[in-house]
């Protein structure tokens, strides 16, 4: 197996890893898309719980958070790539992040131009945070990549803890989803929207409620897989091989995991017994 990878391995892993980066367990949904494509490939998670969730902190207390949680976890786990799989994260911190390490950084961008390609109404939703709906990063994309597809922003905050609900075993109703349906097909032009973006790597873990609740059959796309498939890109750049079979990653919290909750939401993957608490770089 080759390890050249462009910079040390000292401390690392024996076999390549990746650490997938989130304030919650939302990116379980890009997880699932990267252990998919890439099997022996090893997984680390870092949750910044201490911090959930973001979409409600300013740009000017998640910056520094992101960087400097990212950066302790990298150097606790020894990854090879991280995978910043959250939205706001990403628009936010991906700069400075790059910046900071030496291992690549791969973020997610909300699937606004395959979602403009694929409608036949030209109009699609854009299902997101609030931080996210409101950036100007995310007008940018719209303003770049939508070809002038209506986009129509649909703020919907409280996918985000109803998903990690879903992941502690418990039932989402229609009901509890009524609000964010109605933001999206009565708000105007909703009667021509035919695909919608799960802009937050928390949605897609609601994708099937999210579509008996819907009043008719839309497309409800996200990043996963294109995430999955530049994960495959940066092995092959940097010669990493895959074993067969994956190594036990570490999951590591920013603050204690009470009740065990996040452990049990990542229990499909080969982790370490013990959860980490990690502090931020420079917060020790």
């Amino acid at each position: 197996m080759s390890l050249t990878s462009g910079h040390s391995n000292k401390g690392r892993n024996p076999a390549p890893s990746a650490l997938i980066f989130d304030s919650g367990v939302g990116a379980i949904s890009i997880a699932r898309e990267i252990r998919q494509l890439l099997p022996g490939l090893t997984l680390h998670f870092g949750v910044d719980n201490g911090f959930f969730p973001y979409g409600d902190k300013t740009e000017e207390a998640l910056r520094p958070r992101i960087v400097g949680c990212a950066t302790a976890m990298m150097e606790r786990c020894g990854a090879d790539i991280l995978v910043v799989g959250c939205n706001t994260a990403s628009t936010l911190a991906l700069p400075s992040l790059r910046e900071k390490l030496s291992q690549p950084v791969v973020g997610v961008v909300p699937a606004v131009k395959p979602a403009a390609a694929a409608s036949h109404t030209g109009t699609i939703a854009l299902i997101a945070t609030e931080g996210t709906v409101n950036r100007h990063y995310t007008r940018d994309l719209i303003s770049e990549f939508a070809n002038g597809a209506n986009v129509i922003n649909v703020p919907a905050p409280e996918l985000v803890r109803l998903a990690e609900a879903k992941l502690r075993g418990e039932a989402v109703t229609e009901e509890q989803l009524a609000p964010v349906i109605a933001r999206i097909f009565d708000a105007p032009g909703g009667e021509l929207v035919d695909t919608a973006v799960l802009a937050c790597t928390h949605f897609p873990l609601l994708r099937e409620e999210l579509a008996r609740s819907a009043p008719r059959p839309v497309a409800w796309l996200d990043s996963g897989a294109a995430i999955a498939r530049r994960v495959q890109w940066w092995l092959e750049q940097l010669q990493l091989a895959q074993p067969a079979t994956p190594g036990h990653g570490k999951l590591m919290c920013t603050a204690t995991d009470e009740q065990g909750r996040i452990a049990a939401a990542f229990r499909e993957f080969p982790l370490q017994e013990v959860v980490d608490v990690v502090s931020p770089a420079g917060q020790e």
